[in-house]
C-alpha cells in the first residue's frame, strides 16, 4: 500500500468514526443507534487494519478482527436482542413507540450537534501539542478518537433510557481504543482481548439488569425509575 493511499483510507476511515459518533448523537430511534454504533464499529477495526498494514503487523491485523467481531457484530446483537425484548410486550394500541425512542432526553437535538462540534473542536485544541511533536498520518488523527471520547461521555450523562447511555459507555470505549491506536500505533494483542473481554462482560450485565429493570418496572427511563423512588 502506498503512502499516499493510506493516508487517504485512514482519513476516510477516521471521517466515518466521527461521523457514527455524531449521527448517534443526533437520532432518537433506539434501532437507528444499534445500527449506527455497529458501522462505528467497522470504522474502528478498519482503523486497526490500516495501521496493521502499513507497519506489516499481523497482531494487529488479528485485533482489527477480533474487533469487527465484537463491536460491530456481537455487541449490536446483543443490544438489538434487548431493544426486541423491550418493544415486544408493548401493547397494540401504543403507538409512540416509548421503549423503542429517546423521547425526553435532557438536550434537545440543536443543542446536542453544537455540543459535538464544541467538543471536537475541543478535542483538537487538547491535541495539537501532540500532533506537532509527531506529525504522522496516524497522529494528526489523534483528535478523532479523543472527540468520541467526549461525545461518548456527553451521550452517557443527557440520555435517559437504559439502553442509549449503554451504547454512551460503549462510544466511550472506542473513543478510548481508537486513541490509543492513533497515539501508539495499536496495542498489544493479549491488552486488546482483555479490554474487550471486559466490554463484553460489562454489556452482559447491563443487559441483565436492563432486562431485570423492565420487568420489575415495565420501563428503562431513569427518570420514571427516580420518581417510582421518591
Amino acid at each position: 500500500m502506498s503512502d499516499s493511499a493510506y493516508v487517504q483510507l485512514l482519513d476516510l476511515a477516521c471521517g466515518a468514526f466521527l461521523l457514527a459518533a455524531v449521527v448517534i448523537l443526533w437520532r432518537r430511534e433506539l434501532a437507528a443507534i444499534v445500527r449506527t454504533f455497529a458501522l462505528q464499529g467497522v470504522a474502528l477495526a478498519a482503523i486497526a487494519l490500516l495501521l496493521g498494514l502499513h507497519e506489516g503487523r499481523a497482531d494487529l491485523v488479528a485485533v482489527a478482527a477480533g474487533i469487527g467481531v465484537l463491536r460491530a457484530g456481537v455487541l449490536p446483537y446483543l443490544m438489538r436482542r434487548a431493544l426486541t425484548a423491550a418493544t415486544a410486550d408493548r401493547r397494540p394500541y401504543d403507538t409512540g413507540g416509548a421503549e423503542g425512542r429517546e423521547t425526553r432526553p435532557v438536550v434537545n437535538v440543536a443543542a446536542s450537534l453544537l455540543a459535538a462540534a464544541a467538543l471536537t473542536l475541543l478535542a483538537y485544541a487538547v491535541a495539537r501539542p501532540l500532533v506537532e511533536l509527531d506529525p504522522s498520518p496516524a497522529t494528526r488523527a489523534l483528535p478523532v478518537g479523543l472527540a468520541v471520547v467526549l461525545i461518548g461521555f456527553f451521550v452517557l450523562v443527557t440520555r435517559r433510557r437504559a439502553l442509549a447511555q449503554v451504547v454512551g459507555f460503549l462510544l466511550l470505549d472506542n473513543g478510548i481504543t481508537a486513541t490509543a491506536f492513533l497515539a501508539a500505533s495499536g496495542v498489544p494483542l493479549i491488552v486488546e482481548l482483555g479490554v474487550s473481554f471486559d466490554v463484553l462482560l460489562a454489556m452482559l450485565v447491563l443487559q441483565l439488569l436492563t432486562a431485570r429493570m423492565r420487568a420489575a418496572f415495565g420501563t428503562t427511563d431513569l427518570d420514571d425509575l427516580r420518581e417510582l423512588h421518591d
